[in-house]
């Protein structure tokens, strides 16, 4: 059946002539982006790759489905406000990745880790599969590893969920058609890969430096999934960490006591330049591959200018004072306390209404934050090409707040 979306109409010449030069003074490296042609129709499935912010499950199911598995996702509060149970997600309900196949009429994209295991419910893979892990980076482990960052959380990083993705590929009856009807989610995907050094205590420079090296990874990754067959991928940057709780409590230790903050947001100045450097290099990398590969349509999400919006108008987005602190979580300045966590200490407690707070545990999102970004993404307006240029949505997503 097809999914309940059409093709756009073309942008009018003039929309389209003041939307290029907009780029081109914002966003110089892709004002050359090539936009394609809508395709038939949208999308029939979903396929996924990344970290904590797309995984709907992969981790829990890695770790061990108990409760007892030692990990947070795996308990109360987590998944309070949308599941009611905690579902290996690391929010308190939905993810992007969740309000983006709610709005294409699919089902929540079910993790890969024990898909055909009846105790899993044996979930059919037809509409969606999603690869991503929580902690998962995009460099190799053995490559931080040299550098002496130990990935505590898992190995599957994104080449590890690559080899899965191919497993899984010669499975079906006919991968190619399979690939040119689904929407791959390349993301987000490398935050780790500075979030584990900085945790390490590297210096700013060190962990700067590593960039080059991230942002490659990810587009030789790209090329990957192309020549796998991918039509439509879906690139996000990285967020404005320096704004999370879990940065600015670390912003006032020993290592980083030297930090200055953005008068007009309170966030940490080097830390959103960090990101800021990684999603100017992710931008290039993506218009080079795109020139090789015109017939295919790559999308960047700016994940970051999204999300700042927020922080900069928060009372707009209906946040209250939990505009810089945590919703759950064991005290401090920010509530973000590393010897209490959410999930794990009976000290971390849940705020009353998660929908007044931007974050949920200090380095994840609530889960009306995350809407808030799919709202930007699936209208467009914070993603180049424009998303909806490929399709028209019709979605649970739309109506609560115009981005």
């Amino acid at each position: 059946m097809a999914p309940p979306c059409t093709p756009r109409n073309p942008v009018p010449p003039t929309v389209a002539l003041a939307f290029t030069l907009l780029l081109s003074i914002t966003f110089p490296a892709l004002s050359s982006r090539r936009r394609h042609s809508p395709p038939a129709g949208c999308f029939e499935s979903i396929i996924s790759f990344g970290d904590s912010l797309a995984d709907t499950g992969n981790l829990l199911r890695l770790s061990g489905s108990s409760t007892v598995s030692g990990l947070a996702s795996a308990r109360l509060p987590y998944g309070e406000t949308f599941f009611h149970r905690p579902t290996g997600r690391f929010s308190d309900g939905r993810l992007v990745i969740d309000f983006i196949a709610e709005s294409l009429g699919l089902p929540l994209v079910p993790p890969y880790v024990g898909g055909g295991d009846s105790k899993f419910g044996g979930q059919s893979f037809d509409k969606g599969v999603n690869f991503a892990v929580a902690g998962a980076t995009a460099l190799d482990a053995e490559y931080l590893k040299e550098m002496g960052v130990y990935n505590l959380y898992t190995n599957a990083s994104l080449g590890v969920q690559i080899e899965w993705f191919k497993q899984f590929l010669v499975t079906l009856q006919d991968g190619k058609i399979f690939m040119e009807n689904s929407l791959v989610l390349l993301g987000e995907i490398g935050g780790n890969d500075y979030n584990l050094p900085l945790d390490f205590g590297m210096r700013p420079e060190q962990v700067r430096s590593l960039a080059p090296a991230i942002v490659r990874y990810i587009g030789s990754t790209l090329q990957e999934l192309i020549q796998l067959g991918a039509k439509t991928i879906l690139v996000p940057g990285n967020f404005p960490i320096g704004c999370f709780p879990g940065f600015l409590t670390m912003s006032n230790s020993d290592n980083y006591k030297n930090s200055t903050y953005d008068p007009k947001t309170g966030c940490v100045n080097w830390l959103n330049e960090l990101s800021i450097h990684h999603n100017e290099l992710l931008q290039k990398e993506l218009n080079r591959v795109q020139g090789l590969h015109p017939r295919v349509s790559i999308i960047y999400a700016d994940y970051y200018n999204a999300l700042l919006k927020i922080y900069l108008s928060p009372r707009e987005f209906g946040i209250g004072k939990g505009m810089l602190s945590a919703c759950c979580g064991g005290g401090g300045p920010f509530n973000f306390n590393k010897s209490s966590l959410c999930g794990f200490s009976l000290q971390a407690k849940s705020c009353e209404d998660p929908s007044l707070y931007i974050s949920w545990d200090g380095l994840h999102l609530t889960e009306v934050a995350y809407k808030f970004l799919a709202q930007a993404i699936l209208g467009g307006h914070h993603t180049v090409p424009h998303f909806n240029s490929i399709c028209s949505f019709t979605s649970q997503v739309t109506g609560f707040y115009e981005y």
